[in-house]
């Protein structure tokens, strides 16, 4: 047998079928035989982690507590992150099978993995997320899942074209704002007219002074296809602050709370107004009062404004006393959240709740705001072509620079 190119359920397979055959019995634990409560391995959908800080740890722990899930490595670039991660896969297990790796391309080469959850910092995810796909893993991937426009359509495009399943990790879309979505789906606010949705702020430049990086930390591989700057912990930390000290602060890294929060937000209104398919055509900066806003204009006449004076997060503007007929309202396709909902469509090969295209969608709003905001000015966008319309300056900002090797 060739151990190289054998998966590990032709393996179990094939062995099993061999002891049979010369009459050895098969004696095998509960674990590799799966219970009523813990499905075999050839059932189960095997795992990997790339980026176990934060939110990758959270995620960590939500995909070993499924049973139909077998987690079997995690990457990270930082020693002490990784082998900590390593040994919690191993104690859930009661084994020390979980390999550590720290750097996300040998976990990607080996054929066992059926699937990846990614969580690096954000100028991460669009690549990791590529190559994913290239090497036929599905893809569970924290957003916000880009940090430029052009990179949108990419991630579309090679889902589609490798059959992959990638779901988008933002879960507050449906669980945080299910009432509004429900008042807006089932009529109860008349024709919806806008939506307003109050998030920030934007990145910054970040001038941090350079600082010892510490031995465990692999500095070259967490910049990556970021522009080179000197080792600061406050540069890298991965804490949820947007106004400082965390890479979601810093335009390197992150478009800021904008991208971040924006995510869930400019989801979840985009999820209530019933426009997820859609991307706007249009940005209208306003500079008046003390404070500039946005009003978002999609295809079919839907507005969503952004930090519009006098409206709340979240604040709809129908038609009160009008009876609309009630529509059903998309959701997950299992039950236990997003990450349920990934697993099931892993399995089913359906389109998940936050299939990328529809995270993209998403994502397209948060970047067009974050340029008309950067411009200070109106803009027009193309999304078929992925372009602003008659604006080289805008253009400019659809995508960056990236160092080698890490192109797209």
């Amino acid at each position: 047998m060739n151990l190289q190119k054998t998966s590990r359920r032709d393996f179990i397979k094939t062995t099993g079928l061999a002891a049979a055959a010369i009459g050895f019995p098969t004696i095998l634990p509960s674990s590799v035989r799966g219970d009523g409560q813990t499905p075999p391995p050839s059932k189960r959908i095997v795992m990997a982690g790339i980026g176990l800080g934060n939110m990758g740890g959270g995620d960590l722990g939500v995909f070993l507590d499924k049973p139909d899930v077998q987690y079997v490595a995690v990457c990270d670039v930082r020693k002490g992150v990784r082998n900590g991660a390593k040994d919690r896969v191993d104690q859930h297990y009661g084994n020390t099978d979980c390999k550590a790796y720290g750097d996300f391309r040998e976990v990607l080469a080996r054929d066992d993995i059926d699937a990846v959850h990614i969580a690096t910092p954000d100028h991460w995810h669009a690549l990791i997320v590529l190559e994913a796909c290239r090497a036929g893993k599905d893809v569970f991937c924290q957003k916000p899942e880009t940090l430029t426009l052009r990179e949108g359509p990419l991630l579309v495009a090679t889902a589609h074209r490798y059959g992959r399943v990638v779901s988008g990790g933002s879960q507050r879309v449906r669980e945080d704002y299910m009432d509004i979505v429900t008042k807006c789906w089932h009529g109860k606010l008349g024709t919806i007219k806008s939506i307003n949705v109050e998030v920030g702020p934007l990145s910054q430049l970040c001038n941090l002074p350079p600082k010892p990086c510490p031995e465990d930390m692999d500095w070259e591989m967490w910049l990556g296809p970021a522009p080179w700057a000197p080792y600061n912990p406050g540069r890298c930390d991965g804490n949820f602050s947007t106004s400082g000290n965390s890479w979601r602060s810093y335009s390197d890294y992150s478009g800021g709370g904008m991208t971040d929060w924006g995510a869930h937000h400019f989801g979840g209104a985009t999820y209530a107004v019933d426009v997820r398919e859609l991307q706007p055509k249009e940005v209208i900066y306003h500079a008046e009062g003390e404070h500039p806003h946005l009003e978002f204009i999609f295809p079919n006449g839907m507005i969503i404004t952004h930090n519009q004076p006098g409206k709340a997060n979240m604040e709809v503007t129908g038609t009160p006393g009008e009876t609309i007929a009630p529509k059903e309202i998309p959701g997950y396709k299992a039950k236990g959240g997003i990450t349920a909902d990934f697993i099931h469509c892993v399995k089913t090969r359906e389109k998940p709740f936050r299939d990328i295209e529809l995270a993209i969608n998403t994502m397209s709003v948060c970047h067009l705001g974050g340029i008309a905001y950067r411009l200070q000015k109106s803009l027009q966008w193309d999304a078929a072509r992925c372009q602003f319309i008659g604006d080289d300056e805008a253009n400019r900002l659809v995508d960056r620079a990236r160092r080698e090797p890490w192109q797209l």
